[in-house]
């Protein structure tokens, strides 16, 4: 495959991983976000995306959920199971709530649908690379009331013994909740911290049933007409 044009060039701001398999969209986007300071490389189909993203470094990735060859969710799955964490945006056609829980599962930061604003994209994309990884950070065991939560497995090591696993996004929801336990934190604090300002805060709704339907209902308390905050069971 041809090295988009930059790659020789000094990496101003940051270097990115573009898996999608519309050429026009590609082309449109390769041009923006290299006339904005980036450096792109650009995979056709998830099998050059997951070659990439195994061979280089990248600050963040932009992949596209219908892909050919490897589906887009499975190739960040795959990604993040071989170690790669550099923060990845999500772009599909697909706007359901039930679609953008299964992407941010699989590991991605953002879930933008199609058709997109430029500006919003591009102001994405800014927001993705500054996030920092904040499970990298600290302690890889933070109690959680009687309960522990062990980051490197993303499990919750029960009050009995019993280990629960958790995606990643619960994982996020309830360290985010348990580094601050007697704070309440509102549905749109939660959609920003967790979620990095995905439309729509059923989704905060959604995580807090999956992790109550996994660990008990006093893992996490509703305030009403606040938002959430640590149970203290």
């Amino acid at each position: 495959m041809d090295e988009p044009p930059g790659w020789d060039e000094v990496d101003v701001g940051g270097r990115l991983l573009l898996v999608e398999d519309e050429r026009d969209l590609a082309s449109m986007l390769h041009r923006l976000l290299t006339s904005e300071g980036y450096d792109v490389d650009i995979a056709p189909d998830g099998q050059a995306g997951l070659h990439l993203g195994l061979t280089r470094a990248y600050d963040g990735l932009i992949i596209d959920r219908g892909l050919p060859a490897i589906e887009g969710l499975d190739l960040l799955g795959r990604l993040r199971r071989k170690g790669v964490r550099a923060p990845a945006m999500m772009l599909t056609a697909r706007s359901a709530v039930a679609d953008r829980v299964e992407g941010l599962d699989a590991g991605a930061q953002d879930y933008l649908t199609k058709p997109f604003d430029i500006d919003e994209f591009l102001a994405r994309v800014r927001a993705l690379l500054r996030r920092p990884d904040e499970l990298d950070v600290g302690a890889d065991v933070v109690a959680v009331g009687s309960r522990r939560l062990v980051l490197s497995s993303r499990t919750v090591v029960q009050p009995d013994g019993e280990e629960v696993p958790l995606s990643a996004r619960e994982c996020d929801l309830l360290l985010t909740l348990a580094r601050l336990p007697q704070r309440v934190f509102s549905r749109g604090e939660l959609l920003e911290k967790v979620f990095d300002g995905a439309k729509g805060e059923s989704i905060v709704d959604t995580y807090v049933s999956y992790v109550r339907r996994k660990l008990g209902p006093d893992v996490v308390l509703t305030v009403r007409g606040t938002g959430y905050r640590l149970g203290r069971g």
